[in-house]
């Protein structure tokens, strides 16, 4: 994301602006432009650092949109966010979806397939110099439940994102524009997430910046189930989203990706005034395609 970028007293704050029909938190309520625009103002007036706008659902079982689909929906909304001054991500695994939502004036790309769905993204990143964060994933929501399988999850999706960041830098990427996001959620149980949670540093011992997402999950409503069992309905998890928030800030991650962006930047605000250390912001020195990072 470059220096310029990376508060020394506070993590990025990502604000997810969903264009879509049917994402599991908020589907349909932005779909129309008009809304979608002010919705991402209210965003950034409300502490996100960056709006990330999203066209396709990715959860669980969702199914794919054709790319003309996804690029209908995010250009128009991301080029009047650009015009009202809002800095956004596009959240796509489309190569060309990615180009379009950069030429309408995005500036980072949130790829949660880490560049596996399109061999042609790592182009589209390396030609615009834009930061790319890579996701660790396994598959298309249709069949990624199904993929989460592990020997140690927590090894594994750091080993798996190695693996992302070296294909990446192989196809032209600055290493200094690679963030990693764990992955919460995809292709992952309740039990993997709360083990990568705990384990944070473990990444960011990389030298990557770390995007944490652990937003409305469905593994927090499982957590705080009724007495039946009945998971906590996703408007009633924003309690345990802002925990996880604060607790991802204070192992040290880079950024947060949350729907409540003005309850978080109040919950950081606290952890600040509690004396909270810097965030972490040392980079990689990895320079080419093939080796590992220093462990």
């Amino acid at each position: 994301m470059g220096a310029e970028s990376v508060r020394e007293d506070h993590p990025v704050v990502m604000g997810i602006l969903n264009v879509t029909p049917d994402s599991f938190s908020d589907g349909g309520r932005y779909a129309d432009v008009d809304a979608a625009i002010e919705h991402g103002i209210a965003l950034q007036q409300g502490g996100a650092d960056i709006v990330d706008v999203g066209g396709e659902s990715t959860r669980p079982g969702a199914e794919r949109v054709d790319a003309a689909t996804e690029a209908g929906r995010v250009v128009p909304v991301i080029a009047g966010l650009a015009a009202a001054g809002v800095r956004m991500s596009i959240d796509t695994t489309r190569a060309s979806v990615a180009a379009a939502a950069l030429t309408a004036g995005a500036t980072v790309i949130n790829d949660v397939s880490g560049g596996l769905a399109d061999p042609a993204m790592a182009g589209v990143a390396a030609d615009a110099g834009c930061p790319w964060i890579l996701m660790h994933w396994r598959g298309h929501s249709r069949r990624m439940n199904e993929l989460a399988i592990y020997r140690n999850v927590v090894e594994d999706v750091r080993d798996e994102l190695l693996q992302r960041v070296d294909e990446a830098v192989g196809g032209g990427v600055d290493p200094g524009r690679i963030v990693l996001d764990p992955g919460l959620g995809f292709a992952k149980n309740a039990d993997h997430n709360w083990a990568l949670t705990r384990h944070l540093d473990v990444l960011i011992d990389l030298g990557f910046p770390i995007l944490f997402a652990a937003s409305r999950k469905t593994y927090l409503g499982r957590l705080l189930a009724a007495p039946d069992a009945t998971p906590r309905p996703v408007d009633e998890r924003e309690a345990a989203t802002l925990a996880t928030s604060v607790l991802a800030a204070a192992a040290g991650v880079w950024g947060i990706r949350v729907h409540d962006v003005r309850a978080t930047a109040d919950a950081l605000a606290v952890w600040r005034a509690s004396g909270a250390p810097k965030i972490k912001t040392g980079r990689s020195n990895r320079s080419g395609s093939s080796g590992r990072a220093e462990e």
